[in-house]
């Protein structure tokens, strides 16, 4: 498992940003944290040198390990060749086409209308710098997996547990929450790593649990709309959401509501951020 393995380039020296998992009682931590694995399908993200795969291998059902590094991919798949059940993708995890690892495959008896994947479990250490977009692309694909446990920055563990209200809560908070449970497992220092970064790094499991239904909004239309209200942070949500929808019916959707113009994005629970939404219907401009 490594952190920043995808800023490197096929040289042997790491760049700068790569950090290894040096503990192993961490890494027996983070595939506890994934539960009973032995039927299961295990996607790991950026797996490094093969801390977090080792102890994978010898415990899942499949495991399919995306490392965007053209050496260590190589190595990974020749220490694994002699494992069947361990699949290792040279590739990077924001543009591979997550439908053909984990959808129907051509020919199979399950393809069709009524295909439902077995759900797969997500474990990876997030390279700092495109953590949210990785995060954001798993949620996108929420449909095949089960649990994802990441270890991330500590501030965006923060970020992703935060209460409407808090200061941390944004728009990955609102997200994240929209799409799942979230549990801080655990903090490690530095020194967990080599060579060590100079921040702490977090633990988060998110058990896939979406909201959709029970809010009574449609996936795509509402993230879209979580994207306005969090557009510009300092700004009031009223002002976020007049770029988009006719006053009038703006005014009278949060009187519906029973949202102040004056509140920001961050102040509002989920419930009542879909609510608004809902009261607005389809009065966009």
């Amino acid at each position: 498992m490594t952190k920043g393995a995808s800023v490197q380039t096929s040289s042997r020296k790491p760049k700068l940003g790569q950090h290894f998992l040096a503990s192993e009682a961490a890494a027996l931590r983070i595939v506890e944290a994934l539960g009973d694995i032995s039927e299961a399908t295990v996607l790991e993200i950026g797996p490094g040198r093969g801390a977090i795969t080792d102890l994978l291998a010898g415990k899942a059902r499949r495991l399919i390990a995306v490392e965007l590094d053209r050496v260590l991919s190589a190595q990974l798949r020749m220490k694994f060749s002699m494992q069947p059940n361990v699949e290792i993708i040279e590739g990077d995890i924001l543009t591979i086409e997550l439908d053909t690892v984990f959808g129907a495959k051509p020919g199979s008896l399950r393809t069709g209308l009524n295909f439902a994947p077995e759900p797969a479990r997500v474990v990876g250490n997030l390279p700092y710098y495109i953590t949210s977009d990785i995060l954001l692309r798993l949620l996108e694909y929420h449909r095949y997996f089960s649990t994802i446990v990441i270890m991330v920055q500590k501030e965006v563990a923060d970020r992703l547990a935060a209460s409407a209200g808090s200061r941390d809560y944004g728009l990955l908070s609102a997200t994240a929450q929209l799409y799942g449970r979230i549990e801080q497992l655990f903090t490690l220092p530095p020194a967990a790593f080599a060579p060590p970064p100079k921040v702490h790094s977090s633990v988060v499991r998110i058990t896939i649990r979406p909201r959709l239904e029970s809010l009574r909004v449609p996936e795509a239309a509402f993230i879209q709309f979580l994207k306005l209200c969090f557009g510009q942070k300092r700004k009031t949500l009223w002002n976020n959401l007049k770029t988009a929808y006719d006053e009038d019916a703006l005014r009278a959707a949060m009187a519906k509501s029973g949202v102040k113009p004056a509140i920001r994005a961050e102040a509002l629970p989920l419930e009542r951020t879909a609510a608004l939404f809902r009261a607005l219907g389809d009065g966009s401009s």
